[in-house]
């Protein structure tokens, strides 16, 4: 595994969690959580157009990136140990921002801690009904839970080209992570340091839980501000359906023509100014509580 470490360990009851700090202390916190296969360094391009007001900190889920931990990928696990790194760094009203798989963290984090004021979803549909890899392979993911096939699966994506492959859906048609950062030899490393567990957590345990609690409807009970980014050419999530229901829930939306899943990545400017726009914005959204 590969892990290169930008930021601090901060010791929490679930482990050493990897975190970096960017900007003023005494600026308003964001906190920046990846996606399934991801790391902090999905942020790189992100985090200079905000650092210079805000107290931007981004953290590496469990089992991701150079934080440590096999157990523990689902929501409440998740949620529960970024609650214990707020309360070691005393970061109050920050703004929750979850990319992908993330988002269910970043709201999690909001509905377990009083130290959230505001919540952004990027790229994240509220549910997995319309993941296109799980309608098609839904019978052959169940088998990640065997750990021979997890562990198998793992290392054939460790190989360049297979991996360019599997995340293409990760970005628009054509784009280039190289362009603008993390480039592919990061996400290489990312992939390489992800534990194997975490492919049966998010693909065959995640889309259940969805299924009972989908992120809208986490949204409108949270009753707090919320923002929701989703590219148009989203390979992954549809954006219409997406950004119908999140809008319903009293979320505020900002679509991005020219971005795919991950526009912190592919269109780190116009995502910042959506997030800038969203955080002086008086008038912004509050979700509707249920």
């Amino acid at each position: 595994m590969e892990r290169r470490m930008i930021g601090e360990l901060v010791q929490v009851p679930a482990g050493a969690i990897h975190v970096r700090q960017d900007g003023p202390a005494d600026g308003k916190p964001i906190v920046l959580l990846h996606g399934f296969e991801g790391s902090v360094h999905w942020w790189d391009a992100l985090v200079p157009l905000l650092a210079d007001t805000y107290r931007v900190v981004r953290i590496d889920l469990l089992g991701f990136g150079c934080t440590t931990g096999e157990p523990g990928f689902d929501q409440r696990s998740q949620s529960e140990m970024l609650t214990a790194v707020l309360e070691r760094l005393d970061i109050t009203d920050a703004t929750a921002i979850g990319h992908s798989w993330g988002a269910d963290s970043a709201l999690g984090l909001a509905e377990l801690s009083g130290r959230v004021s505001e919540v952004v979803v990027v790229d994240q549909a509220p549910d997995c009904n319309e993941l296109r890899i799980l309608r098609v392979m839904r019978p052959v993911l169940r088998l990640l839970a065997l750990a021979p096939i997890g562990r198998s699966v793992h290392a054939v994506l460790n190989n360049n080209w297979a991996l360019r492959q599997a995340m293409a859906a990760g970005f628009a048609p054509g784009f280039d992570p190289d362009a603008t950062g993390p480039g592919w030899s990061q996400l290489r490393s990312d992939h390489r340091a992800m534990s194997w567990r975490a492919y049966r957590a998010v693909l065959v345990e995640r889309p259940r839980a969805l299924a009972a609690r989908p992120l809208d409807a986490q949204i409108r009970a949270l009753g707090l501000p919320a923002l929701v980014i989703h590219g148009r050419h989203d390979s992954l999530y549809g954006w219409r359906n997406t950004i119908d229901r999140y809008a319903a829930a009293g979320a505020r939306i900002e679509v991005i023509d020219t971005a795919g899943h991950s526009p912190n990545v592919e269109t780190p400017e116009r995502v910042a100014t959506a997030l800038r726009h969203f955080l002086t914005d008086p008038s912004r959204s509050r979700s509707a509580a249920s």
